[in-house]
């Protein structure tokens, strides 16, 4: 709960600080206040489980593991945004400002205990990722990502509260400890299939919010569309937020009926994963195969959702952790290099544009080919465990058809991944040296660092969730 209140104030602080006369305040004092806050998330560790704000909101262990990802992802983040300061068109106080309030959103979707609660997280969340998506008002590719993004959440965000409106109806609650009763004694109740039909129109409303097909369509060109920062933003704490509600919602909520809704979310992933691998390999620009990428991760995490096995609790967790590094990572590097290139006018973002790469910059290369091999699920990297517990976990539950697909999706992975390391190393170009501030290579470094360790010691955090 304290992140929520921090960052709720600090948000405010920060719009007050765009009247200052330098801009040059903006970046530390955001950066010192996301260390308040993952410093205030791990209070109440081992403290839980606690409810706040009239039962509405939930703290406990898990929470706080989700919280702890989103956070440390939004500091890496605005730690590799110096750019808006550079940029004399760019509002940096709305910007960050507008961060803020999005991770309070993110936070209330993790804890939510209530559903009108993770109806005001999603909304919170996704107002500010409308306006961050169109921030940049003299590129039409970001006016019609913004346009598409908002009109295609608000369709979403109707089914999702129609949802909501049916299990009410089903139930007589909104709280989710209320509805998970319900559940478990169905075959006592009268209208199970109010229930099914709420459940199915909250799932569509979700499974939106992670790019999960058939309801992914947005993704490509609102990732291509947006500033690259705001992609990066998009991409791993939307996700790993959106994740975190969907796995709150079906292993506490809707236990009850896992043997109606598993094969809805098999159906759902075996697509995602289709749809996201064989999309990306199609690509000539590396931000949408990362886009058709984050579709295809949202499978395998889905499979985990699809299992929900006592070990699904902590491979969802690890995988989105992994993901995040791995992809903040591959986006740090795009935004140094297209900054350096251009393609008919606008920054060149296809494979092209890492041609030589790891001849002027090593440790670019270096990076972005350790990203790759993450997301690939090559060994000695996080992503190969978060893959492998995901695995594990659906090979618990006895679903060995969906791993067998999933492990052929990531074959077909390693193709579209392997592109961008062999431009950068085996590919002749006119890369020039770049120049890259000191801060900006720590945190592409840390992340990178932190990718090989979960890599080599995978078993880091196990019983501590």
């Amino acid at each position: 709960m304290y992140p929520i209140i921090l960052l709720s104030v600090l948000g405010i602080v920060t719009l007050f600080l765009g009247f200052s006369k330098s801009k040059n305040i903006l970046l530390p004092a955001v950066l010192f206040f996301l260390v308040l806050a993952i410093a205030s998330n791990f209070v109440e560790w081992n403290k839980g489980p606690l409810l706040y704000f009239y039962d509405m909101l939930r703290v406990d262990n898990l929470t706080l593991a989700f919280n702890g990802i989103v956070l440390l992802s939004a500091f890496m983040i605005v730690a590799i945004s110096g750019g808006f300061q550079d940029n004399p068109d760019s509002e940096p106080a709305e910007y960050y400002g507008l961060m803020l309030f999005s991770l309070v959103g993110a936070l209330m979707m993790i804890g939510f205990e209530h559903m009108i609660m993770l109806f005001i997280g999603v909304e919170i969340l996704s107002v500010a990722m409308y306006i961050l998506t169109g921030s940049n008002k003299r590129n039409l590719r970001s006016n019609e990502a913004a346009l598409k993004y908002f009109l295609m959440g608000a369709f979403a965000t109707g089914f999702m509260l129609f949802g909501i409106t049916l299990i009410y109806g089903a139930t007589g609650s909104f709280k989710i400890a209320h509805i998970q009763g319900f559940a478990s004694n169905i075959q006592a109740n009268s209208q199970p299939y109010i229930l099914y039909a709420g459940l199915l129109l909250l799932l569509i409303g979700m499974l939106f919010k992670v790019s999960a097909a058939p309801f992914h369509f947005w993704t490509p060109d609102v990732y291509e569309g947006a500033p690259t920062i705001f992609t990066t933003f998009m991409s791993t704490i939307v996700k790993t937020a959106g994740f975190a509600a969907l796995f709150r919602l079906l292993s506490t909520s809707f236990s009850g009926i896992y043997s109606f809704w598993w094969v809805v979310i098999a159906a759902i992933a075996v697509l995602t994963l289709l749809v996201g691998n064989i999309g990306a390999t199609s690509q000539n620009s590396f931000k949408r195969m990362l886009a058709y990428s984050g579709i295809s991760h949202a499978g395998y995490m889905l499979i985990a959702l699809t299992a929900l096995t006592k070990p699904s609790q902590s491979a969802i967790v690890f995988y989105s952790l992994a993901y995040s590094l791995s992809t903040i990572c591959a986006f740090g590097v795009l935004m140094l290099v297209s900054k350096e290139k251009t393609f008919e006018g606008q920054p060149n973002e296809r494979y092209e544009a890492f041609n030589g790469l790891a001849k002027q910059n090593p440790l670019l290369a270096f990076v972005l080919a350790v990203s790759m091999l993450s997301l690939a699920g090559i060994p000695l990297t996080a992503g190969f465990w978060g893959k492998f517990f995901i695995f594990t976990s659906a090979a618990d539950r006895g679903i060995i058809w969906i791993t067998v697909v999933a492990v052929l999706m990531s074959a077909v992975g390693i193709y579209y991944y392997f592109r961008v390391i062999i431009a950068s190393y085996l590919r002749e170009g006119d890369m020039i040296k770049i120049r890259v501030a000191p801060f900006y290579q720590l945190i592409l470094l840390l992340a990178t660092f932190l990718t090989i360790l979960f890599g080599l010691a995978p078993g880091i955090f196990e019983g501590l969730i």
